[in-house]
């Protein structure tokens, strides 16, 4: 190849090349800095970006869980609230049985303790029935209403954390004592020394069964509430995971910039030199 040549420059050309290198570098940089990303799309590192979009994909899931874990626990929480409710006013109708059983009791008041009696026993249905959280009601047991609530437990959606309803109605078997065999339903009253006497063993029995219940109710808000904070913490490990792989050091990309810029100049003025050389064959030329 002639060193001399006004068709072919060779030094320009490399020049140009270093300088388209550096321009790429450059962009490169600014993309990194503008998105906070080293890896921001698959043509940055195919492998990489797969393996960050799966991560993403399990950390956004884990919202869902989440969610259903929270609602799972709203449901139990107001149910264990009605059910103490249910608790407290069977402790105050063992009370006024108690007293009912009482032989020198006069009518007056006799009736005036069967009175409350009632009211409390109405109580515990309507407590049984506004203990409903996003449509769900874990002590009243209906048809066509599911009661016990299975919370998401894992991306995949195969797993569960179920917690058992409770049905505490009046009537319900918690209600009921199994030995005496009598229950408080909706007729329950103490209207007469001898009910008030048999309605104190039937108490008896269903405050044993509803704190059992209340139990069970506990148990399973205090497993949902603890999955919860294992996901949050696992969600939390996984973003993480994720910005290992794909965050850009803005500071190293920080002093890359300036070195490219600095470099980008320099580029600039070597192809501007090279492009100048042809011109020092005119003066060859000159007479």
């Amino acid at each position: 190849m002639p060193m001399n040549s006004v068709n072919t420059n060779v030094g320009a050309m490399v020049a140009l090349q270093n300088l388209n290198s550096t321009n790429t570098a450059l962009a490169t940089t600014q993309d990194r800095i503008n998105t906070g990303l080293k890896v921001g799309s698959a043509k940055d590192n195919g492998a990489i970006w797969a393996i960050a979009q799966n991560q993403r994909a399990t950390s956004q899931s884990l919202d869902s869980v989440k969610e259903s874990l929270q609602r799972g626990s709203s449901t139990v929480d107001v149910a264990i609230a009605a059910g103490e409710s249910i608790s407290d006013l069977l402790l105050q109708m063992k009370a006024k049985a108690l007293s009912a059983s009482d032989t020198t009791l006069d009518t007056n008041s006799r009736i005036a303790l069967n009175d409350d009696f009632k009211s409390l026993r109405d109580q515990i249905q309507k407590a049984v029935d506004n203990a409903e959280f996003n449509g769900a009601n874990m002590i009243k047991a209906t048809a066509s209403q599911p009661t016990t609530v299975m919370a998401l437990a894992n991306a995949d959606g195969n797993q569960f954390i179920t917690v058992q309803a409770q049905d505490l109605s009046l009537g319900s078997a918690a209600l009921t004592d199994a030995v005496g065999g009598g229950t408080i339903d909706d007729t329950s009253s103490i209207a007469t020394q001898t009910m008030a006497q048999n309605m104190i063993a039937t108490v008896n029995a269903a405050i044993i069964q509803v704190s059992s219940a209340l139990s069970k109710l506990g148990t399973g808000s205090k497993s949902l509430n603890a999955h919860l904070n294992f996901v949050g913490k696992l969600q939390d490990t996984l973003d993480a995971g994720v910005g290992n792989l794909v965050d850009a050091d803005l500071a190293k990309e920080s002093a890359r910039l300036q070195a490219l810029q600095t470099k980008q100049q320099l580029g600039v003025q070597a192809l501007s030199i090279a492009n100048q050389s042809s011109g020092t064959l005119m003066s060859l030329f000159r007479g």
